[in-house]
């Protein structure tokens, strides 16, 4: 189950649920685990964060409305938590702005999701973190996990939850 994103309500957020949905089973496919609105250290929220089988962290930006994508002026803040950043998308935006140069293309991949499926259209580079940085943010991305997990057992555990 995805975990709700912070996106405003009504159809964008069911479609950003879908497309998160769609990248969750490819993701899992592919042995990358992810989890949804994934708190960063620098106050940031990625949307889908996960880590693959080498342990290399994964980020995903989900975009489900033109003006939301070309109005997002934060998600090069993403960018020092992560080996890899895709945008996520739903299948009917259009992407063609994303192979500009001020979406980075030769930094980020894209994949395009509904809620059953993905597909990645471009691949994103590999650029590895600082083995420290990747440390602490495996171990972040750990705890946060294995506290849900918890939480979703036994509500009650959340009132023992020290953030």
């Amino acid at each position: 189950m995805v975990q709700a994103l912070a996106i405003p309500s009504g159809r964008d957020e069911r479609a950003a649920l879908a497309v998160a949905r769609g990248i969750c089973r490819l993701f899992a496919r592919n042995d990358v685990w992810c989890i949804a609105e994934m708190p960063l250290r620098n106050g940031r929220r990625a949307d889908l964060m996960g880590i693959d089988a080498k342990g290399r962290l994964v980020i995903v930006e989900i975009k489900v409305a033109r003006a939301d994508l070309l109005g997002d002026g934060k998600w090069t803040d993403y960018l020092d938590h992560c080996d890899r950043f895709y945008w996520g998308l739903a299948a009917h935006l259009d992407r063609a702005c994303l192979d500009e140069a001020g979406f980075l293309p030769e930094t980020c991949g894209v994949i395009v999701a509904d809620g059953y499926d993905a597909e990645i259209v471009r691949s994103a580079p590999t650029r590895p973190l600082a083995a420290a940085r990747r440390k602490a943010e495996v171990e972040r991305l750990a705890r946060a996990a294995m506290r849900r997990h918890l939480v979703g057992l036994d509500p009650h555990c959340a009132t023992y939850a020290g953030d």
